[in-house]
């Protein structure tokens, strides 16, 4: 089944993409920079840029097509979902040793990406409902 690509989602996948690829780009660009702050492992802030960059390219693939398979934007929903849960388990876990903004700065882009998925999901159902 594929689902059309409603402006509202197309918008919701650009932001998604924007902040992620920003997110990145600070992450591959100043992990070093970045980690005395937050108290994170510059290794783990910059590999996570890594991961993000083929996800960024995704979405903006994605967000340019006028239909996608419904799996695949289930896929980025579930992909959004489990760097929520990883991101509040590596503050659980214990195996890091974050500042008061290492938290901050781990629970806010979490709420993000978060959101992200909400606004996904919200424009998934819309468009299989208008079709």
């Amino acid at each position: 089944m594929t689902i059309a690509i409603t402006a509202f989602l197309r918008n919701a996948l650009h932001l998604d993409a924007a902040v992620s690829g920003a997110a990145a780009l600070l992450l591959l660009g100043g992990a070093s920079i970045v980690e005395p702050l937050t108290g994170l492992p510059a290794g783990l802030l910059f590999w996570s840029g890594v991961v993000l960059v083929p996800f960024v390219a995704g979405l903006v693939v994605v967000a340019r097509r006028a239909t996608a398979p419904r799996l695949v934007l289930v896929d980025i929903v579930a992909l959004n979902a489990l760097w929520v849960a990883a991101s509040f388990g590596l503050l659980a876990s214990g195996l890091v040793a974050p500042t008061a903004l290492g938290i901050v700065f781990v629970i806010v882009q979490a709420l993000a990406v978060a959101f992200f998925a909400a606004l996904q999901s919200v424009g998934m159902r819309r468009a299989s409902a208008a079709a």
